[in-house]
């Protein structure tokens, strides 16, 4: 088994942490004070093609794999989950359900775009009354005029002011229940298709978050995503790369905080030394490293077996499950061994944490996260 990542993935690490670094680090703080959206650094993401890291090159992408993917979203997420949940969500969700379930036609018309970072994506799943539940989505879609007529909404949606393009879920057959539930292509100015209630959040506050409204919206038949009545299946299958990206943010953020927590504990003097001669600083760096690399390696085998075709439902959702919760921890152990300072927006600890909680909740509840791992363990023949 190989540990190490090539010399051209380390090279994919090390340009985006440079980046990352120079262009992001700067205005961490101010954008997330702001709750400001940094649509301006869509043309950077595109020119170093992490606006379509996992498409071929013929529709705009940077023909990368899942383990480079991985990579890149801890990378951002280490300086600024914000940044590293924008780009996850629109690499892993909207455009990618296009790309493998769209067709060609589709993924022209909307995937290269995308991909090429011209146009911003969003994913709509949730709904105020189906989050856990996603299969009990009430937005309707009926056919009407050559078309379908969309009403409903969804919320907590990724960039949902600034999205070109939303794909999105309703019910075309409500007695075939999940199975009865279709997606959709919406795009920018369509009539009766706009956004709606902005979120004042907790955490990663320069993600940009808000509520999608459709009021008899006409969606074309051209603009059906996948086949009728698969849109929920189709879902739950994109959600499986998408922990991957989860669980990346989740080890970037834990590792960010770690990197701030080690440097205070060198220059920190308590009682004549530097904090991190005391056993109990180093045994808290000493787990915090240690859970960090066991989800850093879950993520990578997660990734890995994507890269290679086969099924993650089991390994995205552990992978995804573990390094959330180790997140919180480590980013909380790290507020801890800053002290006071920790708690004061003066060093990054207090944001780490603040914006790590998220991942035990999006794209499925820690909860819900050991509900698919038993239901995949149970079904193994032992």
């Amino acid at each position: 088994m190989e540990f190490e990542l090539t010399e051209e993935q380390q090279q994919i690490k090390t340009s985006v942490r440079e980046f990352a670094e120079a262009e992001i680090a700067p205005h961490v703080m101010e954008w997330d004070e702001a709750q400001h959206f940094p649509i301006e650094l869509q043309p950077k993401l595109a020119e170093l093609g992490l606006t379509g890291v996992l498409f071929p090159e013929q529709y705009g992408g940077a023909g990368m794999g899942y383990v480079e993917y991985a990579t890149i979203i801890e990378e951002l997420s280490r300086v600024d989950g914000s940044v590293g949940i924008s780009v996850a969500a629109h690499n892993s969700l909207c455009s990618n359900h296009i790309y493998q379930f769209g067709t060609e036609a589709q993924k022209e018309k909307f995937l290269v775009p995308l991909a090429s970072g011209q146009h911003l994506g969003a994913w709509g799943l949730t709904e105020p009354s189906a989050g856990s539940d996603a299969s009990g989505t009430r937005s309707t879609a009926v056919r009407k005029n050559g078309g379908w007529l969309v009403n409903g909404s969804k919320n907590f949606i990724t960039h949902a002011i600034h999205a070109d393009t939303c794909v999105a879920v309703a019910v075309t057959d409500r007695s075939k229940r999940s199975k009865g539930i279709s997606a959709f292509i919406f795009e920018k100015g369509m009539k009766g298709f706009s956004p709606s209630k902005k979120e004042n959040k907790l955490g990663l506050r320069a993600s940009e978050t808000a509520s999608v409204v459709f009021e008899d919206c006409h969606v074309p038949e051209e603009n059906l995503l996948g086949e009728e009545g698969r849109g929920f299946v189709n879902a739950m299958e994109i959600l499986d790369g998408g922990r991957i990206s989860i669980a990346a943010l989740a080890v970037g953020m834990a590792q960010g905080a770690y990197e701030s927590a080690l440097r205070y504990s060198k220059e920190r003097q308590q009682f004549g030394k530097p904090i991190s001669e005391f056993q109990a600083i180093q045994f808290k760096l000493a787990n915090m490293a240690t859970q960090i690399d066991a989800a850093r390696l879950l993520m990578y085998r997660a990734a890995a077996m994507k890269d290679a075709g086969r099924k993650t439902t089991k390994e995205s959702s552990m992978a995804k499950l573990f390094a959330s919760e180790i997140s919180v921890n480590v980013c909380e152990e790290a507020i801890q061994i800053h002290g006071g300072y920790g708690y004061t927006k003066d060093y990054p600890p207090e944001k780490y944490w603040r914006d790590s909680k998220l991942c035990t909740i999006g794209e499925g509840t820690s909860e819900i996260q050991r509900l698919i791992i038993a239901r995949e363990i149970l079904q193994q023949v032992v």
